[in-house]
Formats: C-alpha cells, sequence, structure tokens
C-alpha cells in the first residue's frame, strides 16, 4: 500500500517533534497516554496550587484535568501545542471551581511552590523574594496569569497565546512589558 505525501511528511514530522510523537503514540496505545501525564503532571499541579493554594484541591483538580484529556483526546488535532490545549483545560477546572463559589488565592499565597528547580531563588535573600510577590500580588489578575503561565507553568509564548487567545508576539510583548514593570517597581521599592 502506498503512502500519500502528507502520511509521509507526518511521519516525518513525528520523528522531529517529540510531543507530535507522543501524541500520536498515545492516540495508538491508550497505555502510552502515561507518558503524556508523567511530562505535564507537575506543571499543571503547580499553575492549579498557585490558583486554589490547597494541595489536596489542586492535586483532586490536576486528576479532573488529565481526566478529561484523556476523554477529549480522540478527537484532539495536533497542531504543535499540546501543552497550550492541556492548560486550556486546566484554566476551565480552575474556572468551574472559582464559579463554585471559591476564592481563589492570590500568587502571593502560594509561598511554598517547591523551588529545587528555581536556583535563582536560592541565592535570593528571604526579603526579597517577599518583595517581589508583594509585587505581584499587587497585580491585576489578568497579569497574575500572565506570571503563572510563563513561570510557574512554565509555557512557551506560543502556548500562551493560544490559551489567551492572543498572537505569539502579543504575549511576549505582554510579559516583557510586565517584567519591566515590575522590575521598575522593584527599584522604586528599593530606593
Amino acid at each position: 500500500m502506498n503512502k500519500s505525501k502528507q502520511e509521509i511528511a507526518i511521519q516525518q514530522s513525528n520523528k522531529d517533534d517529540p510531543e507530535e510523537k507522543m501524541v500520536a503514540d498515545a492516540k495508538q496505545n491508550p497505555q502510552a497516554f502515561a507518558v503524556i501525564y508523567d511530562r505535564y503532571v507537575n506543571q499543571i499541579y503547580r499553575y492549579l496550587l498557585s490558583h486554589v493554594g490547597n494541595s489536596t484541591e489542586a492535586q483532586d483538580m490536576t486528576s479532573q484535568v488529565f481526566l478529561s484529556a484523556l476523554d477529549r483526546f480522540s478527537s484532539y488535532q495536533h497542531k504543535g501545542h499540546f501543552a497550550a490545549w492541556l492548560f486550556t483545560i486546566a484554566r476551565h477546572k480552575w474556572m468551574d471551581y472559582f464559579r463554585q463559589d471559591h476564592r481563589e488565592l492570590p500568587l502571593e499565597a502560594v509561598a511554598n511552590l517547591p523551588s529545587k528547580e528555581d536556583p535563582h531563588l536560592d541565592t535570593l535573600n528571604r526579603e526579597e523574594i517577599l518583595m517581589i510577590r508583594r509585587a505581584v500580588f499587587e497585580l491585576p489578575e489578568e497579569d497574575q496569569e500572565l506570571i503563572r503561565l510563563r513561570f510557574v507553568a512554565r509555557l512557551n509564548f506560543a502556548e500562551i497565546a493560544l490559551i489567551l487567545g492572543c498572537k505569539e508576539e502579543a504575549a511576549k510583548k505582554r510579559v516583557y512589558r510586565l517584567l519591566a514593570r515590575l522590575e521598575n517597581e522593584m527599584e522604586v521599592r528599593n530606593g
């Protein structure tokens, strides 16, 4: 049986894009979804924990995200940004949680996020960390969400753009402007 040029191109791109290969493998073998889970579970958990501030609830919501993703997985069409699709589900789970009359916690309330992966935080003194948290806490919610998506969830700009429904360049500009504004505020606070 001859393969079309499109099928050959898709197979070649699967080899070049580990995420696409991971998705294709999971579509062929549902047990391979565990690889997706292992790759994204910590990011999703940290993101949800930054919203709810409660480990048990964040774990429960993380499970719900992956169950929803598994339920919808057969209809997923890979277009290069699986993480954006997964985090869109996570955002919807968080919004559902919030609508159920739960109060969202500000980013500042999540003081004990794991920092093993953040060697920069280990070098900052405690006072600087508290000042940064206060500055982030004072941001509008939409700016806090940018911080969550970029630095807590560790998404790239293309993924952030897909989640927020804007262009990649716009997402990048928003993050960089926000960081510049935070830096200026920190300089003013430090005198």
